[in-house]
C-alpha cells in the first residue's frame, strides 16, 4: 500500500525531532570531553548547558521560529532551518577550542528552537481529525529515538575508541588515532547528526505548504506585527488558559528534560554508583521504552481516549519515577559515591 502524503509529511517533519533530541544528548555526552580537551571548568559547563538546545538557545529560536512560521508559512522553516543546524553541528564536530564549541552549541540550539513551532503546527494542520494524535505519536517516537541511538552509538564508540587515558580523566592526545585526537568519538556523534540533518533538509524542502495556513493568509487583509499578533492572541480567554497550561507543562517538562539530558550521568553516579557503561545502557533502555510507548500506546490511544486521562496517567508516572530516583536511589547508595571512575570536569 502506498504511503499517504499526510504520513510522508509527518515522517519528514519528525526527523527534526530526532535531530533536536539527538543534539541535546550528543552535547551532554561531549561535555566532559570538551572540558578536558579545552580546559574549561564548571562555569563554562553551566553556560554551555544554558545556551544550548534545551535551554535559552532553543527558547530564543522558538520565539523567532514561531513568528516567522506564522508570518511567512510553515515550510519556510524547512527550507533554511536545518542548514543552520547543519552548520552548528559541523562546527561542534570540528571544534578545536572553546569558542568553536560555543558557536556550534548556540547555532544548533537556535535551530532546535526554531523548528519546534513549525513541526507541531504543520503536523496538526495537515493531519485529519482522526489521526492527529497518531501522527504526533510518530513525531514523539522520532524524538525518543534520538537519545536512544546516540546513547547506543556512544556506548559502542566507548569500547572501540576510548577517549580517556587509564586514569579516566586525561583526554587522549592528538595522534592517538592517526591524525585525530581523543575527541574522535564525540566528532563521530556530531557527524551522524550532520548527515541526518542534510538528508532531512532535502526531504523537508519538498513539503507543500499547509492549506490551513494558506487559507488564513488569503483571508487576512494585512500582515500583523509580532507584538500585535501576541496582543490579539491574549485577548481571547481560551488562548490565555491554553498558554498558561502549556507554559506550566513545558516548564516542568523541560526541567526534567534538561536534568535528564545534561546532568543525569552525574545523578546516576551519585544515586547508584553506575559506571559509564551502566549509565549508557540505562539511557538506552529508558529512551527505547519512551519510543515504544509513544508509538504503541499514545499513537494508538491518543485519538480514542480522552486526553486528560492520558495526560493524568503520564504525569503520575513521571512524578513516581523522579521520587524513586530521589528516595530509593539514595537509600540504595547508602550516602556514598565513588566518582573516581568518571572523567572529572576540571
Amino acid at each position: 500500500m502506498a504511503m499517504s502524503q499526510e504520513r510522508k509529511g509527518t515522517i519528514a517533519v519528525s526527523l527534526t525531532n530526532f535531530l533536536d533530541s539527538g543534539c541535546i544528548v550528543a552535547s551532554s555526552v561531549a561535555l566532559t570531553a570538551w572540558a578536558a580537551a579545552f580546559g574549561f571548568g564548571s562555569m563554562w559547563t553551566s553556560i554551555l548547558g544554558a545556551i544550548g538546545a534545551n535551554a535559552f538557545g532553543a527558547a530564543i529560536g522558538a520565539l523567532i521560529g514561531g513568528f516567522l512560521t506564522d508570518k511567512y508559512g510553515r515550510t519556510i522553516i524547512y527550507r533554511y532551518n536545518l542548514l543552520v543546524y547543519a552548520i552548528g553541528v559541523a562546527i561542534a564536530m570540528c571544534a578545536m577550542n572553546l569558542p568553536m564549541v560555543v558557536v556550534g552549541v548556540v547555532l544548533s540550539g537556535l535551530s532546535v528552537g526554531a523548528g519546534v513551532p513549525a513541526s507541531w503546527s504543520y503536523i496538526s494542520e495537515t493531519s485529519t481529525s482522526t489521526k492527529r494524535a497518531a501522527n504526533i505519536g510518530i513525531s514523539q517516537f522520532a524524538w525518543s529515538c534520538g537519545p536512544a541511538i546516540i546513547f547506543l552509538l556512544s556506548l559502542a564508540l566507548s569500547f572501540a575508541l576510548p577517549g580517556f587515558a587509564a586514569d579516566g580523566k586525561t583526554l587522549l592526545p592528538a595522534g592517538t588515532y592517526g591524525p585525530f585526537d581523543g575527541l574522535l568519538s564525540t566528532r563521530i556523534l556530531f557527524l551522524v547528526l550532520l548527515v541526518v540533518a542534510l538528508v532531512a533538509w532535502n526531504l523537508q524542502r519538498q513539503l507543500q505548504e499547509s492549506k490551513d495556513w494558506a487559507e488564513k493568509q488569503s483571508d487576512a487583509t494585512e500582515h500583523e506585527s509580532f507584538g500585535r499578533m501576541m496582543a490579539n492572541a491574549l485577548k481571547n480567554p481560551v488562548n490565555v488558559k491554553t498558554i498558561v497550561f502549556l507554559v506550566a507543562v513545558y516548564l516542568t517538562w523541560n526541567l526534567a528534560a534538561g536534568t535528564n539530558g545534561q546532568f543525569m550521568p552525574y545523578l546516576y553516579a551519585a544515586a547508584g554508583n553506575l559506571d559509564s557503561v551502566g549509565q549508557s545502557l540505562l539511557g538506552v533502555v529508558q529512551w527505547v521504552l519512551v519510543a515504544v510507548c509513544s508509538l504503541a500506546v499514545f499513537s494508538k490511544l491518543g485519538d480514542k481516549v480522552p486526553h486528560r486521562v492520558l495526560f493524568g496517567v503520564s504525569a503520575l508516572l513521571a512524578l513516581a519515577s523522579w521520587v524513586c530516583i530521589a528516595i530509593f536511589g539514595a537509600a540504595l547508595n547508602n550516602g556514598t559515591t565513588d566518582t573516581s571512575r568518571y572523567p572529572a570536569i576540571p
